[in-house]
């Protein structure tokens, strides 16, 4: 039987190619040789907009990019979290065995109350225990996270591990981190700084159109130019070739470093050339997006299936669980 491997989504934005070229692809072919479980966090996004504009837009925004980019609800489960209730009745249970010390000297919940100092809630507090339901309700093994969740995943090993001792029972296994077993591709934002990023302001989305694309690019930070001939290039234009690697063609590409290392390059058509490019690379992904969001019928269909698929595992989970502690229907 494949492992199953468990990613949250959370719906606070819309993708961009470092999103596209870093974990999307990645999980299209997770798809492939896991029981891939997808999920759309939108409990987890009130812990820091408790009060959303248009919660359910934000979600059908989310599910319609990342179907328009190849997760396939034929071979992953892909649901939405509040459609399962399960998971919430688990993080109330977890929330029993979980310490007020241990949360509050989390990394990501020390970090959020300097950010949001006047919306420090119980949200944010259990944060890890609610991340530790999503992941066990489904005894998920492994679990890909950024270096920014290493430690709520060690979180979710420790609850997982205190219910066992606490029942004195060896239910529920302690996940480990998700190996994509290649290099992750960094897509460089257009501020010469380092990735591309929603918080930074300086990433092409996946949604955008081509005049959008071509504003952003032809606004992209840029040096005065070489004066010496093979001369180092500084970060900001280094950001601009990485980018065109990706979307550019190799002649492409040569044709502009050859420029750049005779001093002649005019960053202006240098500029031109990648916005046109990444509007080609673009702009089929934008038209599957803008045709799923727009069909309900679909998003309805996917969605149900998703939240049905998950409750197979997440109602066994928590009838076993309940066992386990001690409820019994009279």
């Amino acid at each position: 039987m494949k492992e199953i491997v468990l990613s949250g989504i959370r719906p606070t934005g819309n993708l961009h190619l470092g999103n596209y070229f870093g974990a999307v692809k990645n999980f299209v072919k997770m798809q492939e040789n896991t029981n891939a479980h997808f999920f759309i966090a939108d409990y987890h996004s009130l812990t820091t907009h408790p009060t959303p504009a248009d919660l359910h837009n934000n979600v059908r925004q989310v599910l319609a990019e990342y179907l328009a980019c190849g997760l396939d609800p034929e071979k992953a489960t892909i649901y939405i979290q509040s459609d399962l209730p399960e998971t919430a009745e688990l993080y109330l249970l977890l929330n029993m065995n979980a310490y007020l010390g241990e949360l509050e000297r989390t990394t990501s919940f020390k970090d959020k109350a300097r950010q949001q100092p006047q919306n420090v809630n119980a949200g944010l507090l259990t944060y890890p225990v609610l991340m530790a339901a999503d992941i066990l309700i489904h005894r998920a093994q492994k679990v890909p996270v950024g270096k920014d969740q290493e430690q709520n995943l060690e979180m979710a090993r420790k609850f997982a591990k205190r219910f066992n001792r606490m029942y004195k029972v060896d239910y529920f296994k302690e996940p480990i981190p998700y190996n994509f077993n290649e290099e992750l591709i960094k897509i460089p934002g257009l501020d010469g700084s380092g990735k591309m990023g929603k918080s930074e302001g300086n990433g092409i989305y996946l949604i955008d159109d081509e005049k959008t694309i071509r504003k952003k690019v032809m606004k992209a930070k840029t040096d005065a130019g070489p004066t010496v001939a093979n001369s180092e290039m500084p970060q900001e234009i280094i950001n601009l070739f990485t980018i065109a690697e990706i979307v550019s063609s190799a002649d492409t590409v040569s044709f502009f470093k050859e420029k750049y290392n005779d001093c002649s390059i005019r960053y202006g058509d240098f500029k031109k050339q990648l916005a046109e490019d990444i509007i080609a690379f673009n702009t089929p992904i934008r038209e599957k997006i803008q045709a799923i969001y727009s069909d309900e019928a679909y998003l309805k269909k996917v969605a149900q299936m998703g939240a049905e698929k998950a409750r197979i595992n997440a109602a066994k989970t928590l009838k076993e669980v309940r066992e386990i502690i001690g409820f019994k229907s009279f």
